[in-house]
């Protein structure tokens, strides 16, 4: 799938870089890429992004790519989250064989590395606290000073660093911090932390250890130790660049390119994992995988096809500079992908009765329906019909305009793979409130046209009363209204600003075939939108996810002279 197909196919930065050290033999012509997320919550949309670039540019050009999970917070990672990033990969169609790896696999490694800078006189232990250490570092317009504690001796740097690895002090009581520049430009210069004590279990080393390396500290070493030769990552990096070659250069070690680029941002769409969390614990979603989620495990529960994920991420560039890319564009490649390889089906959203008084009572027949008109492959299912079947509401209108071609009372309409349908009566509760409607066929319009020659313009689809089977459908809409997700005017809680029409639920009607349909597949209802089936499906009860509508609210961006 390639959608839209005006874009004339060129080779990003990032690429061209790559390219021109494999020409000119760098690292030997070899391409080994990583994708590095913490396993700290589930992945988004904007990781998605990066997956496909670090495994794509990889797979180009006959590399590895990583995984590496980069666990130094112990306090707010999890297996769950390990087992969800895993799954989500293998979603989009990469795999990373046998180069699976942990930072917290490097933990000893980078201790040692931790005493060389000591040794090297390039980093000290420090006893202010961290409001203390924040008030040092000063600001962007205001110079740092020197911790107190950063002349200490070498002897005593070492001892100290032995003892906060063997337990002896509490949680935030020292810190070990690189001695670089507290007057640099470049906060993140300005003698940045290297170690923190924290007594917290680890998912993975247990007990072990009670101090625990920053992410600064840790990242750039183990994509060192992994022969990482491109570290490719977000624009937010971009200042932690010299941080990362300072520590590499004093090591003296094998040094890995970083290369930054603008992250994937998309309107209507929030990607804070800390926001993302807010939203999983307040019980303002299901959990992670909702489908109003931007996690990748919310846009597979919803239906999203992974080759339009693919799609979308590539289409969407890689830049050096930070945009908005439209909800309507992502939903364009699902739509895309799901009018190729869904099987059609009818479904009832909002029923109303439709009584058809001219066929026989206790009767029914088997009409054919194509399962997909865009695979010649897909075959063909049967549909029961009676005589009293359910239409959606919104298809009829008692007292309907000229432009109204859909059904109304003294019209003809054509009952989609059946009959023509006129409708001559309107039945009424005591409210007022249309209940039913009593209509005749034209059994001689079975093709779909009349032998007379007479046309209709309206066609509708519908399902047997007698064989519908009932079925709870998810209806849709983005969880922010506002294209920047998250954000609230001054004083309001960005809580506040949530859709609250976000979920719809619809107790419908849908034809019988699709009992016993498998988890996670997809349907295109017709004329109506893009389905697929929730896990919370049984056995005995069918619940269907909006994936998306029929129609694209897509304008491609105009082209400038």
């Amino acid at each position: 799938m390639n959608t839209p197909e005006s874009e004339p196919e060129h080779v990003d930065f990032i690429r061209k870089i790559i390219n021109d050290d494999i020409s000119s033999g760098k690292n030997d012509g070899k391409v080994v890429t990583r994708f590095p997320p913490e396993p700290n919550g589930y992945l988004h949309i904007g990781h998605a992004k990066s997956i496909c670039l670090n495994f794509g540019i990889a797979a180009e050009n006959n590399g590895v790519c990583h995984l590496r999970f980069d666990d130094t917070n112990p306090e707010k990672e999890d297996t769950e989250y390990v087992e969800s990033i895993m799954d989500d990969v293998r979603w989009l169609g990469f795999d990373w064989g046998s180069n699976l790896f942990y930072a917290s696999d490097y933990f000893e490694q980078l201790y040692d590395w931790a005493v060389q800078l000591i040794k090297a006189g390039k980093a000290y232990v420090c006893d202010l606290t961290f409001d203390e250490v924040r008030e040092y570092r000063g600001g962007w317009n205001k110079e740092g000073k020197d911790s107190p504690y950063r002349d200490r001796s070498v002897e005593e740097n070492l001892d100290l660093f032995a003892r906060m690895r063997a337990g002896e002090f509490k949680d935030g009581e020292k810190s070990l911090r690189a001695k670089i520049d507290m007057n640099s430009s470049n906060m993140n210069l300005r003698d940045p932390a290297m170690y923190r004590i924290r007594h917290q279990h680890h998912h993975r080393t247990g007990d072990t250890w009670c101090i625990y390396p920053n992410y600064d500290w840790a990242h750039g070493q183990s994509d060192s130790l992994e022969g990482i030769t491109h570290s490719i990552c977000t624009l937010e990096f971009e200042d932690h660049r010299p941080l990362y070659d300072w520590y590499v250069e004093s090591l003296g070690i094998h040094h890995p390119q970083q290369i930054e680029f603008a992250r994937l941002n998309v309107t209507h769409t929030l990607t804070s994992k800390r926001k993302l969390l807010q939203l999983v614990e307040g019980g303002h979603v299901s959990g992670w995988d909702d489908p109003r989620m931007p996690t990748i495990s919310g846009l597979r529960r919803r239906g999203y096809p992974a080759d339009a994920v693919r799609d979308f991420c590539a289409h969407t560039g890689v830049t050096k500079f930070n945009g908005m890319t439209e909800l309507a564009l992502l939903e364009l490649y699902v739509r895309g992908s799901l009018n190729k390889t869904a099987s059609r089906a009818m479904a009832i959203l909002d029923p109303l009765k439709v009584v058809i008084e001219n066929y026989p009572d206790d009767e029914s027949e088997m009409r054919q329906a194509h399962n997909n008109p865009e695979d010649e492959n897909a075959g063909i299912r049967e549909m029961p019909f009676g005589r009293e079947l359910y239409i959606e509401r919104a298809d009829f209108m008692e007292d309907a305009p000229k432009k109204f071609f859909r059904l109304t009372v003294g019209r003809e309409v054509r009952l989609k793979n059946a009959f023509f349908l006129k409708c001559n009566e309107v039945i009424k509760d005591d409210a007022g409130e249309i209940i039913e409607l009593r209509c005749t066929y034209d059994p001689e319009t079975s093709g779909g046209k009349a032998p007379d020659g007479r046309k209709v313009k309206g066609t509708i689809h519908w399902v047997s009363a007698k064989h519908a089977v009932d079925a709870e459908v998810r209806m849709y809409d983005v969880l922010f209204p506002e294209e920047k997700a998250g954000s609230a005017p001054e004083g309001v809680d960005w809580l506040e600003t949530l859709n609250p029409s976000s979920l719809i639920v619809k107790n419908a009607k849908v034809e019988p075939s699709l009992v016993g349909a498998e988890v996670g597949s997809s349907y295109q209802f017709e004329r109506t939108g893009y389905f697929c089936v929730d896990k919370d499906s049984s056995v005995d009860s069918l619940v269907f996810n909006q994936t998306v509508g029929l129609k694209s609210g897509y304008k491609p961006p105009e082209k400038k002279a």
